[in-house]
């Protein structure tokens, strides 16, 4: 099925990387596909919908500039004087073609005369973490082995499970088109939200935007974040903290994932939109507007357009011959002891989460077997 994130390179006319995102919409699939050429071409944009069910389809698309001071797609004209020289396309007739082994084969040929192939895949953001882990055995060794690392240079996540591959809320549940995402879920979140923060978020700041997006991904909301703290204890307070009774063996693993922040923001460009965007994975330190949880939590935040974060990762790791990612699996049996002592740090939930549900939660953890 056609439903999903696809990417890859393409060549012909121009060469470069296409982004292509589907979500069900209706009785349609209804999606975005962007092409991103060497600069200075601007990239391209389409909307693109398809029949479900459709493995192979022709299709005549409409075709727009991206803009690139504002990252919009707009009409040719109002930029054509950025570009002296440039013919830009405004249709392609084009074939779709998906095969067994889910490989998404594309063609066109432009109103100009352009033509060119792509070759779109998935990754496996469905799959299990593929991340092998340290070799770090027991709660003492993990803080011998955190406590002994550069200081502020990694940034930690925890997972009560080590099998949940590094994956965004808003891809987990199975969208994929960040464009309607970003016209249509947002616009009604924050009228909806507006009358109830001290703060009127203005939206057209990117700023002010990123405090937004921070802010409802820590009231539940699904966003293309992934919220991350400087503090591995933190990370392994949120690792062990809802862990069921039934299943604190010794056999079931928790995880921490350790990324090397630092390095990598040095080896690669920080984007801080969600799209249009080549493939990312960036840093994002937004205001704690209206957000009393940020400072407690030695929060950060990264952003990405990415489904498959941790495949993207994987892949760039093979090509620059280095480690970014790493993680270290704990026994989920050692909540007890790791909780104790979190609490003697002052990692609890009343200091994580300033209020009268966090306070609740640190003295139910104190005073009742959970």
């Amino acid at each position: 099925m056609l439903k999903g994130q696809w990417f890859g390179p393409y060549a012909g006319t121009n060469s470069g990387n296409i982004i292509a995102e589907f979500d069900q919409f209706g009785p349609d699939l209804v999606g975005t596909v962007t092409a991103y050429p060497g600069d200075p071409v601007p990239p391209t944009f389409t909307v693109v919908t398809i029949p479900i069910g459709r493995q192979s389809f022709e299709t005549v698309l409409q075709l727009q500039p991206i803009d690139f001071a504002t990252g919009n797609p707009v009409p040719w004209e109002s930029i054509a004087s950025q570009h002296p020289g440039l013919t830009m396309s405004r249709l392609a007739e084009t074939k779709w073609a998906l095969s067994p082994d889910n490989t998404l084969y594309v063609s066109w040929v432009t109103d100009t005369g352009n033509h060119g192939t792509a070759v779109l895949k998935q990754g496996a953001p469905n799959e299990p973490s593929a991340i092998r882990p340290l070799a770090i055995e027991g709660w003492s060794e993990f803080k011998d082995f955190v406590t002994s690392l550069e200081p502020s240079r990694y940034i930690f996540r925890g997972h009560q499970e080590n099998t949940w591959r590094l994956r965004t809320y808003f891809h987990r549940t199975r969208r994929a088109d960040l464009r309607r995402f970003m016209q249509m879920d947002i616009p009604v979140l924050h009228r909806q939200l507006s009358g109830l923060t001290q703060h009127v978020f203005n939206l057209a700041d990117p700023i002010q935007n990123g405090a937004f997006h921070n802010l409802v991904q820590h009231h539940g909301y699904p966003t293309p974040l992934l919220d991350w703290t400087y503090s591995p204890f933190v990370a392994a307070y949120f690792a062990y903290r809802n862990i069921p009774k039934e299943r604190r063996t010794a056999e079931r693993k928790i995880r921490i994932v350790v990324f090397d922040a630092r390095q990598w923001q040095s080896d690669f460009k920080q984007f801080d939109r969600f799209t249009p965007a080549q493939r990312h994975f960036s840093i994002f330190l937004p205001i704690a507007i209206n957000n009393a949880r940020m400072v407690p939590q030695q929060a950060l935040l990264t952003i990405s357009n990415v489904d498959d974060i941790e495949g993207y990762i994987a892949e760039n790791e093979a090509l620059r011959g280095k480690t970014y990612l790493a993680a270290i699996d704990l026994p989920a049996s050692d909540r007890p002891q790791v909780m104790a002592e979190l609490r003697m740090m002052g990692i609890t939930a009343g200091s994580l989460f300033p209020g009268i549900d966090g306070v609740c939660e640190q003295l139910r953890e104190a005073n009742f077997e959970l």
